[in-house]
């Protein structure tokens, strides 16, 4: 039984090993010169003026979180558009289930004002 499971544990092993290895290889043939420009913060080519950590309202990464969802969950609906003469008739009531749950979320969002840019 244990040989059985040998297998598991030299995969898990070779599994942590390659990216480790990898990244140890990277850092060992990096070129490293640092100098003060490249330590600098760039921000598209030109001098910052003022402080660089600046605080951003969350309401802008929770519409970017949402506009992710919802390219996502299109995404998801694309197989099932190219597909749609072969499946059966449960398919269709689940995509519609699928679209439902994606425009409670819409409603939902809206009342939140979660999609207002101001």
């Amino acid at each position: 039984m244990l040989s059985e499971f040998a297998f598991v544990g030299v995969l898990i092993v070779f599994a942590s090993l390659l990216p480790i290895a990898g990244l140890g290889f990277a850092w060992l043939v990096r070129p490293k010169k640092p100098n003060p420009i490249k330590k600098s913060t760039y921000e598209c080519g030109l001098e910052t003026i003022g402080g660089t950590w600046v605080q951003f309202r969350a309401q802008y990464y929770i519409f970017a979180l949402m506009f992710v969802v919802f390219d996502v969950e299109a995404v998801f609906l694309l197989p099932w558009a190219v597909a749609y003469d072969q499946l059966p008739a449960y398919a269709l009531i689940e995509a519609v289930i699928f679209i439902a749950i994606l425009a409670l979320a819409l409603v939902y969002a809206w009342r939140k004002d979660a999609l207002r840019w101001s």
